[in-house]
């Protein structure tokens, strides 16, 4: 924290006490040493790690990107939106530091218990609605006097909007989010009890030169059923795919009319460069194999099998004789 921190003049002062026996080292470093009690609110209970928070950062900063693209579509110009923090506060606390009279959209999301909140900057709502109407975004703050198609025009833009909160939780749960009710006043608002802890994530939300924030407010009853899905081990865990019966008979299928080529060799041997530079035809190149030693069979010129040359109608053949061990990389 800033108050922590000291100034250099602050600075020279410790060291003076300090060098002028004003001030004990040892008496200091026994301070140090002592328990120190540390202040708990139980009305400002965390119910929530860091690890969980940071989750739904992640998944939030997603929502804001598809928030981003729906609302430049729908507005016809430019949007900006981004998280801006996620903290866990007793929901008085969230009323309390939001404005008397703003734009708030609550949402069901079945399966899961309780409601979410929407809560929209007037200033951002009232530029949303502008553009809506064929402005040019300018916002005039009149909340408290909103008209019945002025209702209708912003509940059915928010509602389409949210429709992207499906696809940013896709990862965690499936719900489907429902509007079940539009308010401007909060104090009208009561889903949760006061000290009921809530997940406020802000967004910073820019609509040409107007800038607000949208906040969303999660209760904790509405994540508990999918709290160990928002740790980081949840996230790093890969799943396993169960393969297929029909994958599996294709994929033998086509191994089976693999072609591979099957190479028996004669023999080999080495000769210099020299040698090799003065062959002509008719020149007989001895090779290092006795005819009476089994030929190598290759397959994929991977040593497979021994055998034995021969003859089946007027064809050339070979007849295997037995498998080699250890010819392949696995040993086998």
């Amino acid at each position: 924290m800033a108050g922590d921190v000291l100034s250099q003049s602050e600075i020279d002062a410790l060291l003076s006490a300090l060098s002028t026996g004003e001030m004990d080292a040892d008496e200091l470093k026994k301070e140090e040493t002592e328990k120190k009690v540390k202040a708990y609110d139980f009305k400002r209970a965390l119910r929530f790690s860091k690890d969980q928070i940071r989750s739904l950062t992640r998944i939030h900063e997603n929502f804001a990107r598809l928030l981003t693209t729906y609302f430049s579509a729908q507005l016809r110009t430019f949007i900006q939106i981004s998280v801006a923090s996620a903290d866990q506060i007793p929901y008085e606390e969230f009323i309390r530091s939001i404005p008397k009279m703003t734009i708030l959209n609550v949402f069901e999301v079945p399966p899961l218990e309780g409601r979410i909140l929407m809560e929209v900057n007037p200033n951002i709502a009232y530029a949303m609605m502008d553009r809506v109407l064929g402005g040019r975004g300018v916002s005039v703050n009149k909340v408290e006097t909103l008209t019945e198609i002025e209702t209708k025009i912003m509940s059915s833009l928010f509602e389409k909007g949210i429709e992207n909160l499906r696809e940013a939780w896709a990862n965690i749960a499936d719900i489907d989010p429902l509007l079940t009710d539009f308010e401007v006043n909060p104090q009208f608002l009561q889903m949760v009890s006061p000290n009921e802890t809530v997940v406020v994530i802000s967004l910073n939300t820019q609509i040409g030169d107007t800038t607000g924030m949208i906040n969303i407010c999660i209760p904790h009853v509405v994540l508990e059923p999918i709290i160990p899905k928002l740790s980081v081990h949840y996230w790093m865990q890969t799943s396993k795919k169960e393969p297929i019966a029909e994958e599996i008979e294709m994929i033998e299928s086509r191994i089976r009319d693999a072609d591979l080529p099957v190479i028996t060799e004669l023999g080999s041997t080495d000769i210099s460069i020299q040698d090799f530079l003065l062959l002509d035809v008719g020149d007989v190149i001895e090779l290092n194999q006795s005819i009476e030693l089994p030929l190598t069979i290759k397959v994929g010129d991977v040593p497979k099998f021994t055998g034995q040359p021969g003859q089946i109608g007027k064809k050339l053949a070979v007849q295997i004789l037995e498998s080699l061990k250890g010819g392949d990389e696995d040993g086998k």
